[in-house]
Formats: structure tokens, sequence, C-alpha cells
């Protein structure tokens, strides 16, 4: 096998920039699954840092974080973010400005809801407002047919 030749790496050991390109091509596989081609852009376009288009048509822009992150700067924009829990495994692609408002909504006087959230543990009531947004590889298996 070719790949016996390499090591897998370590993501902790990576820097920045290769951490970046390895969530892109780690959340370009998962939207894959799910009828999703993604396009990387070279710079931040509207607050995304890429495009996924679906096949039928629907396009998203999506700012990819390392942790769960909202921010002023991404407010009004359409923005999805797109993030790993790493504790739990888990990836989440979510609306950007529904959290905001939730959060507006439940905590009007926290500071990240004025000054938005950079978290990497999640707090019980971040998991369960992310739940309708976790992305399941698998849910939408196709098999294989062999047809070429």
């Amino acid at each position: 096998m070719l790949l016996k030749k390499y090591q897998k790496i370590s993501y902790a050991d990576l820097p920045s920039k290769a951490k970046e390109a390895y969530n892109f091509q780690k959340a370009s596989a998962l939207l894959a699954e799910f009828g999703f081609v993604t396009n990387l852009l070279k710079y931040d376009w509207m607050g995304a840092d890429f495009l996924a288009q679906h096949i039928d048509g629907d396009w998203l822009k999506i700012q990819l974080k390392g942790r769960l992150t909202t921010s002023p700067d991404y407010e009004t924009k359409d923005i999805y973010i797109m993030f790993e829990d790493k504790y739990h495994s888990q990836w989440y692609l979510f609306p950007h400005d529904k959290l905001t408002e939730y959060c507006r909504e439940k905590y009007p006087n926290a500071i990240y809801t004025k000054r938005g959230h950079s978290k990497g543990r999640l707090a019980q009531w971040q998991i369960n407002w992310l739940k309708p947004y976790a992305i399941n590889p698998g849910d939408h298996e196709h098999k294989y047919s062999g047809d070429c």
C-alpha cells in the first residue's frame, strides 16, 4: 500500500495554516456526503472562507472555525459557521445569526452576546442548541453500484 511509507499526522502538532487546510479537507469530505462541492476562497469573501454548492443549486457561504464562534463581523451576511467540537469528535454547521439571536433572547447581559463567542469546550446549553446542526457522517450514505 502506498500510504505505508507515511505516518498519520498529529493535528495538534500542525502549524495554524496547516490546521486550516486540514479542517477544510475534513469539512469538504463531510459536506460531499450531503451533495455539496466546495470552493476554497483565497481570502475571506463577505465573511466566508469557502463556498459550498449543493447539487440542487443552493449555495452556502461558510466560515470555517476550529471551535464554536460567533462575531459581530459576521452578522447579517448570511454566513454559516462550521466547526468540529474536538472534545466529542462532532462537526456542526449552523447559521451564525440564529445563534446570535438566541443569545440575545436568552442571555441578553452575557458578554458573548455582545462581543461574540470563541469557545473550545462547549457548555451544555450550547450542545443542546447545536443538536439540530450536527453533521452525522453516513446519514445520507449511498451504496456504490459498480457502474462507471
